[in-house]
């Protein structure tokens, strides 16, 4: 697949996708012929991890860690699981964080109905003779 194909299956611009690239946040990707990036599979399957956990919100170093270690092949199985796992948790803690904030907001909105229900089964004149 070529930049432009990969850029609109991701929904990555092509400026992303080579720094990307250059920064180590995907293994370099295989050139054609013409010298022009061919995405395979592999190359695509990368971009899909990374865009996945940059929209999970683990922090670019990570994932370069990640995929400097990835490259350096199965020697580093335990410390790229190590790594995920604490991704998970850190993960797992902001969910929890974000259902706080959830139920917090469903809560105020439940009241703000009742009020609102409660104050149009009053009469005009009980609230200031608004209508």
């Amino acid at each position: 697949m070529t930049i432009t194909e990969v850029s609109k299956k991701y929904g990555l611009t092509a400026d992303t996708l080579r720094y990307y690239e250059r920064i180590g946040l995907i293994p370099p990707v295989p050139r054609g012929k013409s010298g022009a990036r061919d995405y395979g599979q592999e190359s695509c399957q990368w971009v899909e991890l990374m865009k996945c956990m940059r929209a999970a919100g683990v922090q670019i170093e990570t994932l370069i860690e990640y995929a400097a270690l990835a490259q350096q092949g199965d020697g580093t199985l335990e410390a790229r699981r190590n790594l995920l796992v604490r991704q998970r948790e850190q993960l797992t803690a902001r969910m929890a964080d974000m259902q706080a904030s959830l139920d917090r907001l469903d809560y105020k909105i439940d009241l703000y109905a009742r009020r609102i229900a409660q104050q149009d089964r009053q009469s005009p004149e009980e609230h200031g003779g608004n209508t």
